[in-house]
Formats: structure tokens, C-alpha cells, sequence
């Protein structure tokens, strides 16, 4: 995907402040954090979002939670974090590539959603 945001920085296109790379997930500092810990972790290959993956894309889904825990103990969240992965438009996925979002810090993140 020539246009996609994410695409760009995973071909080094745009910079970003990474902190874990490898042949098929890219993680990186969120540039308009919500959290004092927040990356965001992709494939590197084009995934619109987790309503278009297959069976195939099982090994890099894995593999992008497997670093969660590493990453955000890393970042500065070793007593627990959040792992938010929004789907379409009623999920809110603002950028059109899957995207694992990791959040979390020194205090605790909240409740998970609104009650309505």
C-alpha cells in the first residue's frame, strides 16, 4: 500500500522512535500519546485490520502479542499495561493497517470502557 501511513514507516519512508524491529513487526513510540507508555506494534506486510486476517496471518498476530509484555516492561510499564487493538469504524481504528497499541505506565490505566 503505497498511501499507507503505517506502511511508510515500516519502509523507513517516515521516522519513528523505535523500539523493536524485526523481518515482520515494527513497534514504536505512539506520536500523540494517551498514556505515559505508548507504542504501537504492526506487521510490516499491509493488514487492513484484524476483521481481513486469515489463518496465515496467525504467526505475525502471535508473534506482535508475544513482545507486548517485553516491550512495555521495558518502556517503563513492568507492573502491568493494556493491549488495545481497534477494529473498523465502530472500533474506531483510525489508521487502516493493523495496529497493536500497548499502554500503560506508572499508574494505573483506568476501567476498561465507559459503562453505558
Amino acid at each position: 500500500m503505497d498511501d499507507c501511513l503505517f506502511c511508510k514507516i515500516a519502509r523507513g519512508e517516515i521516522p519513528a522512535r523505535k523500539v523493536y524491529e524485526d523481518n515482520d513487526v515494527l513497534a514504536f513510540h505512539d506520536i500523540n500519546p494517551a498514556r505515559p507508555v505508548h507504542l504501537l506494534v504492526i506487521p510490516k506486510r499491509h493488514i487492513t485490520s484484524l476483521a481481513t486476517v486469515s489463518e496465515s496471518d496467525a504467526p505475525v498476530l502471535g508473534k506482535m502479542l508475544v513482545i507486548a509484555d517485553r516491550l512495555a516492561r521495558e518502556q517503563g510499564s513492568p507492573d502491568g499495561f493494556r493491549v488495545i487493538i481497534n477494529t473498523g469504524r465502530i472500533g474506531h481504528q483510525e489508521v487502516q493497517h493493523l495496529h497493536v497499541h500497548i499502554v500503560g505506565g506508572p499508574d494505573p490505566v483506568g476501567p476498561m470502557l465507559k459503562r453505558i
